[in-house]
């Protein structure tokens, strides 16, 4: 337009209409030009889409699925949009007046539109250009590729599916470039030039969101990696970098505890994290739930009453095994099978999809303190380094990251976590209906199906009272017919402890050891056989009947209930005592209930012994040595607990254990010479 206007300078004074028409024709046919380019190479792309997927995609049978879903991602989606939005740019040809405003407001109608589809594309470029890098290495593979892809398409050359990748992503990028020369060839005062210059901005718009898009899914994609290191490994990454790093993040996170800085508040991240939390906690509740669940019926399924041989010919019993044995091989084994295909298999699969989101919250807390001492130093110097500037846009491009997208991925876990718990109900509905059929079947050939229910129930009662009384008769008649229990002699030396058990907890809570015990857990007491102990309680924390809480005189922990006997004994008198030389021998009674023990009650200010030495831990407590005389001058602490009691020894005071101590039955308890 410049050269045209040099050639005849005296022209523009003399008929500047005609210029001026003229340079309107030009921009006017520039116009048509490139509204005709962006149709044509519109027509052309949507071609090479659908060869594609169609031809191309359809032929590469040789590569695994999930290497085609990475290779063409979302290109079905890609060419639906593609479709439409030719179908509308054609559709402007026929209102040529207003064909540019039409195609400013078209851009406009599907910014958002090219933005979802072509966002998760060009996030999934790199992947795709790994597998090809990767069947490049394979040359007979890379060789059946490339003679697919010549076949459809001549001109991608040797480039193959490198050429066919691209091209969704060299698109986008230039309806930007198509409509900006579009816009310059539009008059200033054209209806349709703000439109296109809205319409310019949006695209330009959108491909900046899709790079930001894309940086986003590659940092997310470094940090949901969850690596399972061994301690050397861990160790092997440790250097001087990783060691400043987390120093200045410690650094920084006490001085907010200090308050020395504020700490960066998110209120809208905060509430998506409380959710998210609260979500996983739903799911592994669930998930541990289901487990016990899955447990106690394959222990289910292990009792198989109808196998045992009842000696019971014909009549209800033969129909309960049927029963039975129909449900265990058909009805339970099909709803165990279903139940692990829809209910448990899904959720584990729920459970492993949390572990990327909760790792990228744990690294956004250490990125934003990385962040908070950029942004202090910004303030303080002006300016950061490209190390310092590029951790602050890791922060904001996770955070941007997850305020996004925390959102979605709650509302999708919670959607399938409601679908699984509605799965398994409708399972166990099915089950009951199942059993309640097959039920009824065999309920239609017992002997009482006509009997009405209160009278039913009648007959049953008075059938489990007939049958109680049988049984209790039985249990009377095989009890005496029992041999004696097998008496078991005290360890040597254990008088003492006897006697201070006996003491404590009286003759009612005191059991032997019938074998030797190998305690296995923390809790769990090692004894030996013949060992007296205290019961505390005959079940464990989790209700388990199996364990009981003892106390042996010393240490308190659980062991097996079936390894214990009720502890019958006669206690000596004093005269047995002075005369006794040897190790005391226990004898069991007879009779069901033990005899009361004549213990001699210690009052107040009564001499007690120390029967197992004390190191004082502080100057509130009292060293003891075995079998020092001490008087107990209160039998509990301050706040009234009974387990320690304040004693005097040797004109010193101080608390000392309660179990420690036993009363004396004589001056001269059990053998022992005290001193004077």
């Amino acid at each position: 337009m410049a050269d045209f206007g040099a050639d005849e300078p005296s022209s523009r004074s003399e008929s500047p209409e005609p210029e001026g028409r003229g340079s309107e024709d030009k921009s006017l046919l520039h116009q048509r030009l490139a509204i005709r380019e962006l149709i044509d190479t519109e027509v052309s792309y949507l071609h090479m889409l659908r060869l594609c997927a169609s031809d191309i995609r359809s032929r590469l049978q040789q590569l695994p699925p999930g290497d085609l879903d990475v290779l063409f991602s979302n290109i079905d989606d890609i060419i639906q949009v593609s479709g439409r939005f030719l179908q509308g740019l054609q559709e402007t040809a026929c209102r040529e007046e207003e064909q540019v405003h039409l195609i400013g407001n078209l851009f406009l109608e599907f910014q958002e539109e090219f933005e979802r589809v072509y966002k998760i594309y060009c996030a999934n470029y790199d992947q795709a250009l790994l597998l090809v890098k990767a069947y490049q290495k394979e040359p007979e593979l890379q060789k059946s590729i490339q003679g697919i892809i010549e076949a459809a398409v001549p001109q991608a050359g040797p480039s193959g599916l490198s050429f066919l990748l691209v091209i969704p992503l060299q698109r986008i990028t230039k309806y930007p470039l198509l409509l900006q020369k579009i816009l310059e060839n539009t008059p200033m005062d054209a209806i349709a030039h703000p439109v296109l210059q809205r319409a310019t901005s949006a695209l330009q718009d959108v491909n900046s969101n899709i790079n930001e898009y894309k940086m986003r899914k590659e940092v997310a994609l470094k940090y949901t990696k969850v690596e399972q290191l061994s301690l050397r490994e861990r160790l092997a990454r440790i250097n001087t970098h990783t060691l400043s790093k987390k120093t200045t993040r410690l650094s920084q996170l006490l001085k907010q505890e200090a308050g020395l800085v504020p700490r960066t508040e998110d209120k809208e991240f905060d509430d998506l994290e409380e959710r998210f939390q609260w979500v996983s906690l739903c799911v592994t509740e669930l998930k541990s739930n289901m487990a016990a669940y899955m447990d106690n019926l394959e222990a289910f399924l292990c009792f198989r009453p109808h196998e045992w041989i009842l000696d019971i010919p014909g009549g209800p019993a033969e129909q309960y095994c049927s029963l039975a044995r129909d449900l265990q091989l058909e009805a339970f084994l099909k709803f165990k099978q279903r139940l692990e295909g829809l209910v448990w298999g899904p959720l584990c699969s729920l459970a492993r999809a949390l572990a990327g989101p909760q790792n990228l919250i744990k690294k956004r807390l250490d990125k934003l303190l990385d962040f908070e001492r950029v942004e202090e130093k910004l303030l303080d110097v002006g300016s950061v380094t490209y190390e310092e500037e590029a951790a602050r846009h890791t922060y904001q491009a996770l955070n941007s990251l997850l305020v996004a997208e925390l959102p979605q991925f709650n509302q999708l876990v919670t959607q399938w976590l409601g679908q699984i718990l509605c799965t398994f109900v409708v399972l166990q509905k099915e089950l009951a209906d199942q059993v309640l059929r097959r039920a009824e079947s065999s309920m239609a050939l017992l002997p009482h199906q006509h009997v009405l229910e209160p009278d039913f129930q009648k007959l049953l009662e008075d059938t489990l009272v007939q049958n109680s009384g049988q049984l209790r008769s039985f249990q009377e008649n095989f009890e005496k017919v029992l041999p004696p229990p097998t008496t078991q002699p005290l360890l040597p030396g254990s008088e003492y402890q006897l006697q201070a058990l006996l003491t404590r907890y009286g003759p009612g809570k005191l059991y032997q050891v019938t074998s030797n015990i190998s305690g296995a857990g923390t809790l769990d007491l090692t004894l030996p056989r013949g060992q007296i102990v205290a019961l505390l309680q005959n079940k464990d924390t989790k209700g388990n009947n199996s364990r009981w809480l003892v106390d042996t005189g010393g240490h308190r922990g659980y062991v097996p209930a079936g390894k214990l006997q009720l502890y019958h004994h006669i206690v000596p008198s004093e005269k047995e005592l002075r005369g006794q030389t040897g190790i005391h021998e226990d004898c069991w009674l007879s009779t069901p209930e033990p005899t009361q023990p004549s213990v001699p009650t210690v009052p107040t200010m009564t001499q007690v012994v120390a029967v197992y030495p004390f190191v004082a831990r502080s100057t509130h407590e009292l060293s003891l040595q075995a079998g020092q005389p001490v008087t107990i001058l209160e039998a509990q602490d301050k706040k009234g607990n009974p387990e320690w009691s304040l004693v005097e020894v040797n004109g010193h005071r101080g608390y000392v254990p309660s179990n420690f101590l036993a009363r004396t039955p004589s001056p001269t308890p059990w053998g022992w010479s005290l001193p004077s």
